[in-house]
């Protein structure tokens, strides 16, 4: 199928379930094989959909002993006849069709008023003459009918039409079926082969000239054609011999149709979306967005084909999961390596939807690839703000690489830790948080300690972190103890959740309901009572906070009055204070020149960019200069030998 869309435009995909096979099937159906009114413009809205089907002898049979069929003879060996389209296919695949037993089957999806099963008036007694949709299927040599089936539910009081074709578009055309390339560059493939063939024709007039000679000349074994190194006898009454001899003037291989045909493939190839895009041999270090935006322009035409197609593949899933629905078993098992595992029908239901995991923004690897790249670049430039771990896995995963967790190990989750461990990874600058239910009092009266010794206090980033190690103990002491004071509020307030979720899937059943969700009387009290508990617990929390901070500065202030008192200890402090600072000058200084320098780079790189373009249109107009002139001297060239 996705070779043929291409070159016709459009293509289908039959699923139903067939019962030979005792399966559900997806199969291709060529546009050829497809027949439709002319007045309709897609398949939700044309009565009649008409399928040619390709069937032998013994499958008309195994249909009819299986009595999806009727019980009718079939004349004749096989009298499918093949059309013009499959006629050129066969020619280019170098096949011819032989007499085979293959019959042509129609398959009409019509709307008909079969007598005895009318729409009937229940006022009036009569047919109101409204028709139903039924699959009629004709044996179309004989024209005798097979079968003829409803095709809706049994217990749909609309009697929708089931579908069972899916329709993939290349192109939207003008009318039901899309538009391929051979529709759209058939014309510039026409042109390029007759420019090609040009080219070669005047070639071989250039290796193999021919003309005229003067009447009387004699050549020895003329038939015979003249060997590299081989001279000849000429006999001539007289005169000189070059100018007995005349070629036919004809030109050699222009360079302007060389040139045309060139421009006409570049057109081509620039519509299909095949042509070089030559990321790679520009500048390398150029913007993350200008890669993206030359790849998408590229593949602009390519990207909007893949988006109809991720559409039309939805609604074949769809159409599949409502084949399994039907026609599979309450469980169906299935082997696999190391067990047995079940599906069941319940899980094909209108409860989940079936789509394709494909990302239809994404064209291309190289896409792919680009926009992990770009991930990576962002990540890299402010590491603090990013996961770096998951940016680098997406770029393995963007390239394809096998066993990520080998060459890339995961992060080990961070673990609850005594005190002085913490201490240490402070020191070290490595990170550690608080858990629930560790001895909080006992951790910050130990980070305390050891925030008043002289190692943590020349230490600025460790002191950070032993602080906010302690307000996250405070956080948590909090929470534990309001999770104590209001054991009963929260088991009522889990109830509560429960009644509510029950209520709402109650009403999720009903359509009408849903409308009236937020009005429920019963839902509003609830959710009115799990407001009024949760800010009672949010306020005690907030007075236990206040609480514990108090405590947690006052022992801050004991540990900090013993070295307040130290001398020594205060000069200490203000040189590392004037060193902090100056430190902190220096940064924003560094921080400043770099920032700069990227501007510089930035405003270096549009500058390129703006010239490269500048050279581009300058090499066009250069070119298409150059086209005139050649196209001028041609036409002096042809106007002089016109005059001779």
């Amino acid at each position: 199928m996705l070779f043929n869309l291409p070159l016709s435009g459009s293509t289908f995909k039959k699923v139903y379930y067939d019962a030979i096979l005792q399966r559900s099937v997806s199969k291709f159906v060529p546009a050829e094989d497809l027949y439709v009114p002319y007045t309709a413009t897609s398949l939700d809205d044309t009565e009649t959909i008409m399928h040619r089907v390709k069937m032998t002898y013994n499958d008309i049979k195994q249909h009819q002993l299986a009595g999806i069929y009727r019980e009718v003879d079939i004349e004749g060996e096989g009298n499918y006849s093949s059309n013009d389209i499959e006629n050129e296919k066969d020619e280019m695949s170098g096949v011819e069709p032989k007499n085979t037993e293959i019959f042509s089957v129609i398959e009409a999806h019509v709307h008909l008023e079969i007598p005895g099963f009318e729409d009937m008036n229940p006022e009036t007694g009569e047919s109101s003459g409204i028709k139903f949709p039924y699959i009629v299927t004709i044996e179309e040599s004989s024209s005798q009918v097979l079968s003829i089936k409803r095709n809706y539910k049994q217990n749909d009081m609309l009697k929708k039409r089931q579908d069972y074709f899916v329709h993939f578009k290349f192109l939207p055309g003008l009318g039901f079926y899309g538009f391929g390339l051979i529709h759209m560059i058939g014309g510039l493939s026409r042109t390029a082969t007759a420019a090609l063939r040009q080219l070669l024709d005047a070639g071989t007039l250039s290796n193999l000239p021919a003309g005229f000679k003067m009447r009387g000349i004699r050549v020895r074994d003329e038939a015979q054609p003249l060997q590299p190194g081989e001279f000849r006898d000429v006999d001539a009454p007289g005169g000189n011999l070059r100018d007995a001899f005349m070629p036919l003037p004809f030109k050699g291989p222009d360079a302007t149709l060389l040139q045309l045909l060139s421009t006409v493939v570049q057109s081509g190839q620039r519509f299909a979306s095949i042509a070089d895009m030559q990321v790679g041999d520009g500048n390398q270090s150029a913007a993350v967005g200008t890669t993206v935006a030359l790849l998408e322009r590229g593949s602009r035409v390519m990207s909007a084909i893949h988006k109809r197609l991720y559409a039309s593949m939805k609604n074949e899933f769809m159409l599949l999961a409502n084949c399994f629905v039907t026609y599979l078993p309450p469980a169906y098992p299935y082997d696999i390596v190391g067990g047995r595992r079940e599906i069941f029908a319940a899980d094909f239901d209108q409860r989940v939807d079936i789509i394709p995991i494909a990302d239809p923004n994404i064209f291309s690897q190289t896409q792919r690839i680009s926009i992990a790249q770009s991930e990576l670049q962002l990540a890299q430039t402010n590491p603090k703000m990013h996961n770096i771990y998951h940016a680098y896995r997406h770029m393995y995963e963007a390239l394809g690489v096998k066993d990520i967790d080998v060459l890339l190990p995961p992060p080990t989750p961070p673990q609850p830790l005594d005190p002085a461990t913490e201490n240490i990874m402070a020191l070290g600058g490595k990170k550690f948080q608080a858990f629930p239910k560790q001895d909080h009092q006992a951790h910050m009266k130990s980070h305390l300690q050891f925030m008043g010794t002289l190692v943590v206090r020349n230490n600025p980033a460790a002191l950070t972190s032993l602080q906010t190690n302690c307000m996250q103990h405070i956080q948590l002491m909090s929470q534990e103890q309001v999770e104590m004071e209001f054991a009963e509020e929260i088991q009522k307030m889990q109830m509560l959740q429960q009644q509510l979720q029950q209520l709402q899937q109650q009403m999720q059943q009903d359509p009408q309901a849903m409308q009236q969700m937020q009005q429920n009387p019963q839902m509003m009290e609830i959710q009115k009572t799990m407001q009024e508990e949760t800010q009672k617990m949010e306020a005690r929390k907030a007075v236990l906070i206040s609480e514990f901070m108090a405590e947690y500065a006052v022992a801050e202030k004991e540990v900090l009055n013993t070295i307040e008192n130290d001398p020594l200890l205060k000069l200490k402090d203000r040189e590392l204070d004037l060193k902090a600072r100056e430190n902190q000058r220096k940064e924003e200084e560094d921080e400043n020149k770099l920032n700069l320098e990227r501007a510089k780079m930035l405003q270096n790189r549009e500058l390129a960019e703006d010239k490269m373009e500048q050279n581009d249109d300058h090499q066009k107009l250069r070119a298409s200069v150059s086209l005139a002139k050649d196209g001028i001297k041609n036409m002096q060239a042809t106007i002089k030998q016109g005059d001779i």
